[in-house]
């Protein structure tokens, strides 16, 4: 972009510049001082004049010194070609004749820089057992907990903050035929309370006249556990983990606590944690009872199984539960 003709850092401003410290002999920083620029550049100015003379003074075009390389489009298709050779990247720069870092960007921009990219992606399996209590899936969240309602709702960063308070751990339990749900707050997610919170959740479900068969959960430190082990046969349960990082495993728990944590947790401005895990019940018994499931043909998930109703050790803590 270029700056109107009587601007001081023109080319008319520098052979002023230049004029100033030959012809009258002022001091070269004072001038640069005047014009606003560094000494460096007043220098590199005065030599350009002696170099080439007033023209030499006019702007230069802003370019790389080493322009970046491309493939033509014979090489290009070559590369390809040779890519779902599976060669690699180096070799196919041998054989073009052509640099490594021109072939790995333009590859990589292909989406061919990794191997794996060559071959298409599997196709999802997606699985669903037809009895209830065939697997039942169970997983854990963390919840922050809050004494008063947060900066994102009050705008106030300095009194929306709850320090030191801890998280909440959401342990949920959901059946793979009729996602009937199973959901506790607790303190924490050790051996001991995972298995007490499976043990109650198996009970709960055959309440609802639902025998559960197996169960399903991630790699974490109480699921691979050998107490955890001992606990599925005593309960006859056969226990199944997700393949590691992998997730979508497991995917209809996490869809769930997606869904939990949209409709319950994230729903209104709660005063602190206490009056959100206070709503839980409530929720839960909405979720089983009247919402619809798309994946289970919009269907609700009391209309496929039994009465699904919460145990009367949590329903106490429904702030508008009827007696």
């Amino acid at each position: 972009m270029h700056s109107h003709p009587n601007a001081r850092l023109t080319q008319r401003g520098r052979l002023r510049l230049i004029c100033q410290h030959l012809d009258q002999g002022r001091a070269l920083p004072e001038l640069a001082a005047d014009a606003g620029i560094s000494l460096r550049c007043a220098y590199k100015w005065l030599a350009r004049f002696r170099a080439g003379g007033p023209a030499a003074l006019a702007d230069r075009r802003s370019v790389r010194r080493h322009q970046r390389r491309t493939l033509d489009p014979q090489q290009l298709q070559k590369a390809v070609d040779l890519r779902h050779q599976r060669l690699h990247l180096r070799h196919i720069a041998r054989l073009l004749a052509a640099p490594f870092s021109t072939v790995a960007r333009t590859l990589s921009r292909l989406g061919l820089g990794r191997l794996r990219n060559l071959e298409p992606r599997p196709p999802v399996q997606r699985y669903e057992w037809d009895r209830p209590g065939d697997l039942i899936h169970v997983d854990i969240k963390s919840l922050v907990r809050f004494r008063q309602v947060g900066h994102r709702i009050t705008g106030d960063r300095q009194k929306g903050r709850s320090y030191g308070v801890g998280y909440d751990k959401v342990h949920v339990a959901v059946d793979d035929a009729t996602r009937l749900a199973y959901v506790e707050v607790l303190a924490d997610e050790q051996k001991p309370t995972v298995i007490g919170f499976l043990a109650r959740a198996v009970a709960w479900f055959n309440g609802q006249g639902i025998e559960c068969r197996r169960v399903m959960s991630d790699n974490g430190p109480a699921y691979v556990s050998r107490q955890f082990a001992v606990a599925c046969l005593a309960m006859g349960l056969r226990h199944i983990r997700t393949r590691p990082y992998t997730p979508r495993t497991n995917g209809k728990a996490e869809r769930f606590i997606q869904t939990l944590c949209r409709e319950w947790a994230y729903t209104m401005a709660f005063q602190n944690s206490q009056e959100r895990n206070a709503w839980l019940p409530r929720y839960l018994s909405i979720y089983n009872r009247i919402r619809k499931h798309s994946a289970v043909d919009l269907l609700s998930s009391g209309s496929m199984s039994c009465s699904a109703e919460q145990p009367a050790e949590t329903q106490h803590l429904d702030p508008l539960h009827d007696d």
